[in-house]
């Protein structure tokens, strides 16, 4: 009898379209998957048992099953995109809850590639923070269950690790995808600005969020990207030539002042580099330049955007992490619209690009926190612990560039590794072959131990 939790989603679409298995039997593993195991993780706010069946069978009964990308793929969604008929609630109790009257387009793209939307992840109250937890409860990394999965994309990442679905949706504004992506051994990629329809919060935390895929494998992060992106998921995947591989730079350094990158990250990046460059890809070492005001215009737009999305909710409901990382960001929203920090980022890291292709880099300082009440401490006790353990990720929000976090090999815990790969505009599909060329060199176990 053949599995279908824990399969790709390249694998199951096939099988769908070729009649070997119904989206409603595809369905049904998973959902018996998520009772097993989601009572331990806390993966899902809300799970769509019914309705999803419901679209199983519709998604069965289409005339164009059989051209379908993703035909019946069970899919997660981040619970700060719309889903049609279900609350948004943004990790928090301050939000309403009324149902969304349609898909996000997002979701919409999907679901007409044949996706099945299982349900709503957990996230950080509106995603603010790099621990999964809060009023809807804890979300446990399924490597080690002691352990935060990261955020705010946590939710989406913990439902993809442990096989409860093979896709998620996530997105990225400071490092959400990335992050927990590199915690719980996934990919996750983040497209340059206007590559997918963002069209999250009340702003895209002013431009710097974007929505992107969880994947376990490249093949499947590179199919739901372009559906995402609205692409042809036939056109050729863009892996670099032999007689021109990209050039890569190896930087080591942390864009913080004062954060230093443990050494676990700081061997896997090194690895990650030897085997690129045994492989034939130039490799070498370099440092972007960053900027000593790049960690204050970091928290500037963090905390302005995180003030814009609460506006209009009621203040006694937020947590309180949340209060006051609002509250510090109130005072810096005007500057923050008027400021040219992001324009001077760019211009200052554009010369670094045009003699790179592709940056290498590890993708986090260290092991995520524990999982924990984050939500219920202070607030510069949260803003620590995201900053030491995640000072690589933001840069790439600010200039508004593609970036991603592959998997690469184990902690001394057994826990995964991960690299982050960041290119210039347009070179998603570049990174794409170069995680790729990883995937053959190091593969990586694709799911948790959990069973």
């Amino acid at each position: 009898m053949t599995t279908w939790a824990g399969r790709t989603a390249a694998e199951i679409a096939a099988a769908v379209r070729e009649k070997k298995v119904t989206p409603r039997a595809v369905l049904a593993e998973h959902l018996a998957r998520i009772e097993a195991l989601d009572g331990r993780i806390g993966a899902f706010r809300k799970v769509r048992a019914e309705a999803a069946l419901a679209e199983a069978d519709e998604v069965a009964d289409r005339a164009d099953l059989a051209e379908l990308p993703l035909a019946g793929v069970p899919v997660a969604i981040k619970d700060n995109l719309a889903v049609r008929g279900e609350a948004t609630r943004n990790g928090s109790a301050a939000t309403p809850e009324t149902p969304a009257g349609e898909d996000h387009v997002t979701v919409a793209r999907l679901r007409a590639a044949g996706a099945v939307v299982v349900g709503l992840t957990n996230v950080p109250e509106l995603c603010v923070f790099g621990t999964t937890d809060g009023v809807h409860g804890i979300t446990r990394n399924p490597w080690d269950l002691s352990r935060t999965t990261g955020g705010s994309s946590g939710g989406s990442a913990a439902a993809v690790a442990a096989g409860l679905v093979p896709l998620a949706l996530g997105n990225d504004g400071m490092g959400s995808l990335r992050i927990p992506a590199a915690n719980c051994g996934l990919l996750g990629l983040k497209p340059g600005f206007g590559v997918v329809p963002a069209d999250i919060g009340h702003g895209d935390w002013f431009g710097m969020s974007e929505n992107g895929p969880l994947a376990t494998t490249v093949e499947d992060a590179r199919l739901m990207f372009a559906i995402l992106a609205g692409r042809d998921t036939e056109e050729p995947p863009g892996s670099p030539s032999p007689s021109s591989p990209p050039g890569i730079a190896l930087s080591l350094r942390s864009p913080l002042l004062g954060v230093t990158v443990g050494r676990p990250y700081a061997d896997a990046a090194r690895r990650a580099a030897e085997l690129l460059a045994g492989a034939g890809l130039t490799v070498r070492r370099a440092d972007p330049s960053y900027p000593v005001w790049l960690g204050t215009t970091s928290l500037a737009h963090w905390t302005a955007g995180t003030a814009v999305d609460a506006e209009g909710l009621d203040p006694r409901l937020l947590t309180r992490r949340t209060r006051v990382h609002a509250a510090v960001g109130r005072r810096l929203v005007k500057g923050v619209r008027a400021g040219d920090h992001r324009e001077r980022l760019r211009r200052r890291l554009e010369p670094f690009f045009a003699e790179h292709d592709v940056l290498l880099t590890p993708a986090l300082a260290r092991r995520g926190p524990a999982a924990a009440r984050w939500h219920e401490r202070g607030w510069l006790r949260n803003l620590l612990v995201n900053t030491n353990y995640s000072p690589l990720t933001p840069p790439w929000n600010l200039t508004g560039w593609p970036a991603m976090s592959v998997p690469f090999g184990t902690l001394p815990s057994g826990a995964p590794c991960a690299v982050q790969l960041v290119g210039r505009p347009g070179s998603e599909r570049e990174l794409l072959a170069v995680a790729g060329r990883l995937e053959q060199l190091n593969p990586w176990r694709r799911t948790a131990p959990l069973d």
